[in-house]
């Protein structure tokens, strides 16, 4: 049998890399003969960079040492310089919850990221790739625009704090100095199809997960909306309220094109010619719910997977095994789920050791095949 593993990195504790090394080392335990293609896959999110540099021999990293981090602390920050001056920039890498110290959802910024695109337009870029996934914080991109140029004014003309909350109190923007975008273009890559503002918005879906409390993502929401209306651009397209509306910010603030980061990326590595010679794919991630099928990895694997089933003359039917930290949902037909945690017995110990449980998970997987 050939076997697929396309997993996504299980945020927090293992890349997409080791994910899909441990699943595959899990399965030769029990099937040594398969013959196993590990193909690692990326949404926009953490690790997307990793994926890309693997897609593009020709392509090589620039370090930005010392940029600011999510909680103001220094980071280091790098990004890709590929073929025909693209550079490609990873939010998390500079901007990423994992980077904060204490969970800080009013004042988290997205100021790194910016200090690492106006490097890479020190450098040259004509063309600019943004994964905007695993941010830390809800200040729609202001921080990451302000150290591009961007002046955000108070009623008193006095410039305002990073994050989120302070966008509340922002009474002018200031353009003149902000620079301009590459000749070639923004995209940026988004792993979710969420607006900016609302129920279903950048504070209210994701300001939890960052910390936020039921009043903070009421504050939050309602200093978006300020924002918005003072930067302009349209706050309700798909994907605006990504990375804590940073994808909006970028979108209002220099014409930036929102796409879908999972798709891009199958493409970009060549998903569907892998998938179309497959017997099993296996695909993953940490936290397996309903917006897994809103622009993820797991999503996008499954759609490809399930439209290159092979002929019934294969000796077996094309399935697909979901693997993934925790489980709140069901599968589709043809798709089974693998949640470490109920292996471990409880999340807690599945995170604690993810090497050991991402291998079982390969092991059950091939002993059902």
């Amino acid at each position: 049998m050939r076997i697929v593993f396309a997993p996504d990195s299980f945020k927090g504790t293992v890349g997409a890399d080791d994910a899909a090394a441990l699943l595959a080392a899990g399965w030769r335990s029990k099937r040594p003969g398969d013959d196993l293609l590990l193909v690692p896959m990326a949404d926009g999110g953490e690790g997307t960079l990793d994926v890309i540099a693997r897609a593009t021999p020709t392509a090589h990293w620039r370090p930005v040492p010392d940029c600011t981090g999510p909680d103001g602390h220094p980071v280091d920050g790098r990004y890709l310089l590929l073929p025909d001056d693209v550079a490609a920039v990873e939010l998390a890498v500079t901007s990423g919850l994992p980077l904060m110290r204490d969970r800080d959802p009013l004042r988290a910024t997205t100021r790194g990221v910016g200090e690492v695109i106006a490097d890479a337009l020190d450098a040259g870029a004509r063309e600019l790739v943004i994964a905007v996934g695993g941010s830390a914080s809800t200040d729609g991109g202001a921080g990451a625009l302000a150290a591009l140029g961007l002046r955000l004014l108070d009623a008193d003309g006095d410039s305002l704090d990073d994050g989120g909350a302070a966008l509340a109190s922002v009474a002018r923007v200031d353009r003149d100095g902000l620079r301009p975008p590459p000749p070639g273009g923004v995209r940026i890559l988004t792993d979710v199809t969420h607006p900016l503002l609302g129920a279903n918005g950048a504070a209210a879906v994701f300001g939890p997960q960052k910390g936020a409390s039921a009043t903070d993502v009421a504050n939050l929401d309602a200093a978006l909306a300020r924002f918005a209306a003072l930067l302009g651009g349209d706050p309700g397209a798909p994907g605006a309220g990504a990375a804590g509306g940073t994808a909006f910010g970028f979108a209002a603030a220099w014409g930036a094109r929102l796409v879908p980061g999972a798709p891009t990326i199958a493409d970009l590595i060549g998903l569907d010619d892998v998938l179309a010679g497959a017997d099993f794919v296996v695909t993953g991630e940490g936290q397996f719910d309903a917006t897994s099928w809103r622009g993820k990895v797991v999503g996008e694997v499954v759609r490809r997977a399930a439209a290159r089933r092979p002929t019934a003359t294969r000796r077996t039917p094309h399935q697909v095994a979901i693997v993934c930290g925790s489980a709140a949902g069901e599968p589709p037909p043809a798709t089974e789920i693998v949640a470490l945690a109920e292996l471990a017995g409880s999340l807690d110990a599945a995170v604690a050791d993810p090497t050991r449980w991402l291998t079982a998970a390969g092991a059950l997987l091939a002993k059902r095949a």
